[in-house]
């Protein structure tokens, strides 16, 4: 295993106003930070990564609190390893969340057919929610910076979502197709 750099903040605001301190964790986990405790966290080292920790740590001094900046690596590979873990955990729960968002959205698709609502407000509702799907999918990705194992799972059920959506927008169409020919 190669040697990874990290970069790591470690900070300390003022307990007021929690507004405060509350978006800049928001922030800190937005970019795919683990926090090894409070206040303190990593993100792989790259350019993007830098720039954002750079910007947090002027945040932070402005409301009055205290903030450094380091690289750092694990002494060994299995030090390494816990990190890496503890950025695919993270993402893995995000996965488990997308999962049964996607369960809950093919559910909702098997209702409307069930129940024959076969209108294209429905499928307009249900094509709004699918790109949220994507959209969400998309962001966790971008996260995923050591592969997490609940990935590929995520990725085969938007496509089973979408197969889902595709179906029952064949069968609204069907239902309103205004060519057909007269019995």
């Amino acid at each position: 295993m190669q040697d990874i750099i990290w970069l790591l903040i470690a900070y300390k605001v003022p307990p007021e106003p929690t507004s405060k301190r509350v978006s800049i964790w928001r922030r800190l986990k937005g970019l795919g930070a683990v926090y090894l405790q409070n206040g303190v966290c990593l993100l792989p080292q790259t350019d993007d990564h830098l720039r954002r920790l750079k910007m947090i740590e002027n945040e932070i001094t402005e409301i009055g609190g205290d903030c450094v900046l380091l690289h750092t690596h694990g002494l060994d590979p299995a030090q390494q390893q816990k990190v890496i873990a503890r950025f695919q955990a993270d993402r893995d729960d995000q996965y488990r969340e997308f999962l049964g968002k996607c369960a809950a959205f093919q559910a909702e698709i098997d209702k409307e057919i069930r129940i024959e609502k076969f209108t294209y407000a429905e499928l307009e509702e249900e094509d709004a929610e699918f790109r949220k799907l994507e959209s969400w999918l998309e962001k966790i990705a971008r996260l995923d910076f050591y592969a997490a194992d609940l990935a590929g799972e995520a990725s085969q059920q938007l496509a089973a979502s979408k197969s889902r959506l595709d179906d029952y927008a064949t069968r609204v169409f069907n239902a309103h197709d205004e060519n057909r020919q007269p019995s």
